[in-house]
């Protein structure tokens, strides 16, 4: 039983049986029915009161695992008549769960324990493995998520807002642009580099650039304008020369 004499939490449990998956050292006696992987123990019609009320961590590892020599279970109930929690366990957790177990080791591969936020949305992986373990596609090709038809109509009237860059940024990209930014800084503070950007400041201020620049323009446009003038009052002059 967990701390505190209250029963163990479902990450407990989760926790319990992957270390029920390891392999056990040669020292150590096996279990009484040997490892089995969460994969085949979720693959089994699940019930709720596994959930409640077990006095011990191995003991739940065992009610929550299937025992090899354990008798087949009955027939499927019928999905229209039968109770929710059999509808549950018998059509939704066979086949949801093995999704959950997938999205635990997506999130440990993407640092989701590690990490405050991060890029990986797991109602998104979820959508995505379930609509690729579908029976019905069994022969089609592997559809990412957003190229799945409901996913795009939904998205096509309630766009998303972009990732940061921040969390699209590998650690290695992220790194080189903290030290660009660094080795930038460091270089401004140099007592030389604040003298310059000093002068060039007065520079600016006092010769006010973009005014003189104008000005030039100005006349440069004014130049052009009067030898445009003066070649149409000669133009006739020079058409008359030739009669």
């Amino acid at each position: 039983m967990a701390a505190g004499g209250r029963s163990p939490s479902l990450w407990e449990r989760v926790c319990a049986e992957y270390e029920a998956e390891q392999p056990q050292f040669p020292d150590v006696p096996g279990s009484k029915h040997g490892a089995v992987s969460l994969e085949a123990g979720i693959s089994q019609p699940f019930h709720m009161e596994q959930f409640y009320s077990v006095p011990a961590a191995d003991s739940a590892v065992q009610e929550l695992l299937p025992i090899a020599e354990a008798a087949a279970f009955p027939e499927p109930p019928d999905p229209k008549t039968c109770s929710p929690t059999e509808y549950l366990e018998y059509y939704v957790f066979p086949v949801l769960l093995p999704g959950m177990v997938e999205l635990l080791h997506q999130a440990e591969k993407e640092k989701c324990i590690e990490r405050k936020r991060t890029k990986f949305i797991a109602c998104d992986f979820l959508t995505e493995w379930l609509y690729n373990k579908n029976p019905k596609r069994k022969d089609e090709s592997f559809t990412e998520f957003f190229s799945i038809p409901f996913v795009k109509d939904w998205l096509k009237d309630r766009p998303r807002p972009p990732i940061p860059l921040s969390l699209l940024l590998s650690e290695e990209e992220a790194s080189i642009i903290i030290q660009s930014f660094w080795r930038g800084y460091r270089v401004r503070c140099d007592s030389e580099i604040q003298e310059l950007r000093q002068w060039q400041k007065q520079l600016r201020e006092e010769k006010n650039i973009v005014k003189i620049v104008e000005e030039f323009w100005t006349k440069q446009e004014a130049r052009v304008g009067s030898k445009w003038e003066d070649s149409e009052e000669h133009s006739p002059n020079h058409s008359a020369a030739w009669f």
